[in-house]
């Protein structure tokens, strides 16, 4: 089983070769440059290294760990757009509209989404584009609920807008493993994406920090951290590699 880092490196490589539709050509310069413009690569990371966990091949769970990237990176590069957070800066560069211009922003980013469904559907089941499909809903409910301020607890905006995509990551492994989608991985993955939110409201001070204090949001993190790793243990897996990654969501400073 590869580690983390091995992982990244291959999710990496597959993004950078992506082939996109021919049809995009005067838009795949805004696309790549949306995509390859840092980050951590946690979702698709996690995805290759579930598939992994449950026998299959990385490279079988490319497609999947790609299409759930590039959903990440769709939901960017529309959130930083004027009608919505209004950021000109993403990780320490110029954002994609910015760059580009608004209406470029735009077709970037529903490009993006539709390479995604591209990639999801790829495979023999439907079932990796049905759970992709459902979980990039969630995401933009969870958004308009964040930009109308509509929700009525912060726990649910966040499954929605950040947690489903890390429930799609292991959702969409699973059933390209033609696995079945057992309790402890449904539990696993929704408190991985509550973990992953805490710890970045820690970091930024904001959301549960501000409504429960530090103190309570790193209570919550760490157990979330547990509960994640309990449903681990209930599943007759190599979970070595997920485990890190549980411990370095929980710890990550950056």
């Amino acid at each position: 089983m590869r580690s983390a880092e091995e992982l990244r490196a291959l999710v990496e490589d597959a993004l950078t070769e992506l082939a996109l539709h021919e049809d995009l050509a005067g838009l795949d310069e805004a696309l790549r440059y949306s995509v390859e413009g840092g980050g951590k690569r946690i979702r698709p990371v996690l995805c290759v290294a579930v598939g992994e966990a449950l026998g299959g091949e990385a490279e079988q769970l490319l497609p999947a760990a790609c299409a759930v990237e590039l959903v990440h990176s769709f939901s960017l590069v529309h959130d930083d757009l004027p009608a919505l957070d209004d950021d000109a800066v993403r990780r320490g560069r110029a954002s994609t509209w910015s760059h580009y211009g608004e209406a470029v922003g735009i077709l970037a980013g529903d490009a993006l989404l539709a390479e995604a469904f591209r990639l999801a559907a790829s495979y023999p089941t439907t079932a990796v584009v049905r759970e992709l499909a459902d979980a990039t809903l969630g995401m933009i409910g969870g958004q308009y609920l964040d930009v109308t301020a509509s929700a009525t607890d912060l726990a649910s905006l966040n499954r929605l807008k950040t947690g489903r995509l890390f429930e799609a990551a292991v959702r969409c492994a699973v059933v390209a493993c033609g696995a079945e989608i057992q309790a402890p991985w449904r539990a696993f993955a929704q408190e991985l994406g509550a973990l992953f939110q805490l710890v970045d409201d820690l970091l930024d001070g904001d959301g549960t920090v501000l409504a429960y204090g530090a103190d309570e949001t790193r209570r919550r993190a760490d157990e979330a951290a547990e509960r994640a790793a309990a449903a681990l243990s209930e599943l007759e897996v190599d979970s070595t590699v997920l485990r890190g990654l549980v411990e370095s969501l929980a710890t990550r400073t950056a």
